[in-house]
């Protein structure tokens, strides 16, 4: 039932929002006769409403209490009207979970409601919906409504009309009860009809004046427009300007990309087509970047390794050694014979005696070239625990540091590391593999 009357409620929404305010009714009062049937909303909700009209299981007014109601009623537009209610009738009322006492108290009732009417009042006969809010008042309970319902209003003529309603009252707190109130009353008005005000009449023609030709429609007359058969702006006579650059296309060698007026509406050129605009670019011929203001990233040294990139920028060096020049074979190879007779004392980070005279030699290669560097990485085997092998490895890699910089090499150019057991070169499961596993490394680099 809910579901149906709100349906109604928005058809006659929409139907309203056509209407036109050409009359809206006067203030009037209406007397009406009332029926209150709580028991045909009872089986309304407990069977449905198909199952009570198929067994036309509507309730007649012998089951129904009846009553007086009066109402004011003011027309809001042509199609809407307000109308304020107070009801009073006689009834057992059902409280909800309240047994009935067998006797009828007095039933008082007040909503408000908006009637939405489908035809205007210059129909004779008009239908409508109404929908609104209200308070209901039996003993001592007091209690909140929605009223919702369709109705039917027939004009008696100017002063006068026949108002028939049935409505839904929903409960909305929980001492009010649903039932059904049907009305049938008379209205008169009280207040004095509104006039329709009439358009003024049209004011008198205008003597008509010839305008200014203007061709192109752009805004500048003909007499004044340099390009008249081209809509353009007026800051340019008339003429068109596709680009915005403040630059007439006839005028402009580029009138499709914003320029400027020294280079005939171009935009600043870059002859190189690095990005950097010739006026900002310090070597327009030549590709460059931003941060070198246009030219490229400089070559000091002229190896082919820019300066970003070469860590020997000085000195010329292949990109393979990060150009940096490349070590002697000789040079190596000495570090490598160094390092292959490097010894210490068993399980300790004591140097032998033996390892001196190849570490001398390494001394005089590193103070020979000042440029060197050296990188020393000491390696144990895996016998023992790990933690153990990883501080002999470093002490034995620091040991051999020590050592160079006891005879002078310099402490910077120096970087002592140690790796544990971590990356054997030959099998530790024999004698000799753990052998070549208990080494010292060292690498000469320049960079």
């Amino acid at each position: 039932m809910k579901k149906i009357l709100l349906s109604f409620l928005t058809i006659g929404l929409l139907i309203n929002s056509y209407g036109q305010n050409d009359y809206t009714k006067p203030a009037s009062i209406a007397v009406h006769f009332i029926f209150d049937d709580f028991k045909t909303a009872s089986d309304l909700r407990t069977k449905g409403i198909s199952k009570v009209l198929q067994a036309k299981d509507w309730k007649k007014t012998n089951f129904m209490s009846p009553g007086l109601a009066v109402s004011y009623i003011q027309g809001l537009s042509n199609r809407v009207d307000f109308a304020g209610t107070l009801s009073g009738s006689f009834v057992d009322y059902p409280v909800p979970g309240k047994a009935l006492r067998g006797t009828s108290d007095l039933l008082l009732e007040a909503v408000a409601t908006g009637n939405l009417k489908l035809l205007s009042d210059k129909y004779w006969v008009s239908p409508f919906i109404t929908g609104g809010l209200g308070a209901s008042k039996y003993k001592g309970y007091y209690a909140a409504i929605a009223p919702v319902g369709l109705g039917l209003q027939v004009n008696l003529f100017d002063e006068a009309y026949l108002l028939i309603n049935s409505q839904y009252r929903i409960p909305i707190t929980e001492n009010a009860a649903y039932h059904l109130y049907h009305s049938f009353g008379i209205a008169g008005t009280i207040g004095k009809k509104k006039e329709v005000v009439l358009p003024p009449p049209p004011p008198p023609p205008v003597a008509v004046v010839e305008v200014p030709k203007d061709r192109d429609g752009d805004g500048v007359i003909d007499a004044q427009d340099k390009c008249p058969d081209v809509p353009g702006l007026a800051s340019l006579q008339g003429c068109p300007d596709r680009d915005g650059d403040g630059i007439a296309d006839a005028q402009d060698k580029c009138p499709d990309v914003a320029g400027l007026v020294k280079y005939q509406g171009c935009p600043i050129p870059d002859t190189d087509g690095d990005g950097i605009n010739d006026e900002q670019d310090k070597c327009p011929a030549v590709k460059g970047v931003a941060r070198y203001q246009g030219c490229p990233v400089p070559d000091t040294d002229k190896d082919g390794v820019n300066d970003e990139e070469d860590k020997c920028p000085n000195e010329a060096g292949p990109a393979s050694n990060f150009g940096c020049p490349v070590i002697a074979q000789a040079v190596i190879d000495k570090i490598n014979y160094a390092a292959k007779n490097i010894f210490f004392a068993t399980g300790s980070a004591k140097l032998l005696p033996k390892s001196y005279a190849s570490l001398n030699g390494v001394v005089k290669v590193m103070n020979d070239d000042k440029t060197l560097k050296l990188d020393i990485d000491g390696h144990t085997d895996n016998t023992g625990k790990a933690d153990k092998n990883q501080t002999l490895s470093e002490n034995r890699a620091n040991a051999v540091k020590a050592y160079l910089v006891s005879k002078g090499v310099d402490a910077s150019k120096l970087i002592a590391a140690g790796h544990g057991q971590d990356i054997p070169v030959a099998d530790n499961k024999t004698a000799a593999g753990r052998a070549k596993n208990r080494r010292v490394e060292m690498k000469a680099t320049n960079y």
